[in-house]
């Protein structure tokens, strides 16, 4: 995307829900801050990035009507706006829309406050009292997005270095939090960990040095930034594969749905990157190896394809964003029938099938595929998502193909 796009998104974007403040009559009232997404607010995005922008409300303003109702009709009712989802049952809620064609992730934040300045500090602790445990998370992005800024000795290194890992972890397949892979802050925090400890490097330097470090890391010790305050830590009961710690307080990890399969997966991906990348120096190395991508049919003889879809294209973003939401359910139950599933984060479409529809395929293990019973385990993970589902349900069908049958 050019820069003066960015610009223009950037500077859009406030102005539109600046404008929604006087649609609402000011029965809904809110300010969003700067767009909160790591890698237009880095300035490491490319034209497939979308922006995470961040909603922010006061104590009267309820996300259940407000936010998901009346925001949402005045959004619908913007020329520029389009597509518009509302995903009311992930851990952190939140509206999904195109905007001028820009993909827009909108959580909201709601506030202990009677009223909203424009220029909120989502570091100030004084609007931060007593807020829910889902303000907390929506806050998160923002607040740590600055933090990283604020403690890598070189932004444009760092910019760099965000960049290419981007780059690599989508090519390879392990970008994609829903999907049990890194989402853009810990690949924000890994980045930044690189330039913290070796802030005199070159960018090649630091690509290898990042291989090399997250090859042998001994997982689960956390990786933190290093910011010279000794906070206070607060954990966590729930079992991590890689800990990375948020660099802002209240000092938590980032959340993350990594689970056994994809833990080795992405331990694989890092020392093939560290196995490529230490022959750098050599006249001959091609750096375009690094970035193949993951060749799934080679890999796996056999996927699970799930099938989704609905009557139109509204409800089916609906659906696709809350079926996603469950993902890490539906992974955790074939780890326990196979041993190991590989979810490609790439979305597909049937073109065949009459209705709007989305499809994914995941890599299985060779063996033990013939002795699944893939419809009991489409009825189990089909009522688990029931059960959080508000929308017009669509269709949900799991099945097992051979790789010769993928797009």
């Amino acid at each position: 995307m050019p820069w003066e796009i960015a610009i223009l998104l950037f500077t859009s974007l406030p102005l539109l829900i600046s404008q929604l403040q006087v649609d609402a009559e000011n029965t809904f009232k809110v300010a969003v801050s700067s767009p909160s997404d790591l890698f237009y607010s880095f300035q490491v995005h490319n034209s497939e990035s979308d922006i995470d922008a961040l909603c922010v409300g006061p104590c009267f303003a309820t996300i259940e009507e407000d936010f998901f109702i009346v925001l949402r009709n005045i959004l619908a009712s913007r020329p520029e706006v389009s597509d518009i989802h509302c995903v009311k049952g992930a851990k952190v809620p939140l509206m999904r829309f195109k905007f001028d064609g820009i993909s827009i992730d909108l959580p909201y934040a709601r506030l202990k406050v009677i009223s909203i300045p424009e220029d909120v500090d989502v570091f100030n602790p004084f609007f931060l009292k007593n807020i829910d445990d889902k303000s907390w998370k929506s806050l998160s992005g923002v607040r740590a997005n600055r933090r990283i800024l604020q403690l890598v000795p070189n932004v444009e290194i760092f910019q760099a270095v965000l960049r290419c890992v981007k780059l690599w972890a989508k090519k390879r397949g392990v970008y994609g939090n829903l999907l049990g892979f890194f989402g853009g802050v810990h690949l924000a925090v890994l980045s930044a960990f690189i330039c913290q400890r070796h802030p005199t490097a070159s960018l090649s330097a630091l690509f290898f040095i990042f291989f090399k470090t997250f090859s042998f890391w001994p997982w689960p010790t956390p990786v933190v930034l290093q910011d010279g305050v000794a906070w206070p830590f607060i954990p966590t009961d729930k079992v991590l594969w890689m800990p990375i710690q948020l660099p802002c307080s209240p000092y938590q990890f980032c959340h993350s749905n990594i689970v056994r399969s994809t833990f080795f997966k992405i331990k694989s991906e890092f020392m093939r990157g560290h196995m490529l990348t230490k022959d750098m120096l050599r006249p001959e190395f091609d750096w375009n190896i690094l970035f193949e991508p993951f060749p799934y049919p080679r890999k796996y003889e056999k996927f699970v394809k799930i099938f989704l879809s609905a009557s139109d294209k509204d409800e089916l973003g609906d659906w696709v964003g809350c079926v996603k939401s469950r993902f890490r359910c539906l992974i955790i139950k074939l780890e326990e029938l196979l041993g190991f599933c590989d979810p490609n984060p790439t979305e597909y479409a049937d073109v065949d099938a009459s209705e709007p529809n989305v499809v994914f395929y995941w890599g299985l293990p060779p063996a033990m595929t013939d002795m699944i019973n893939i419809g009991h385990v489409e009825v189990e993970f089909l009522k688990s998502t029931n059960n959080v589902y508000q929308g017009p349900t669509g269709k949900l069908k799991l099945s097992i193909v051979q790789a010769d049958q993928l797009p």
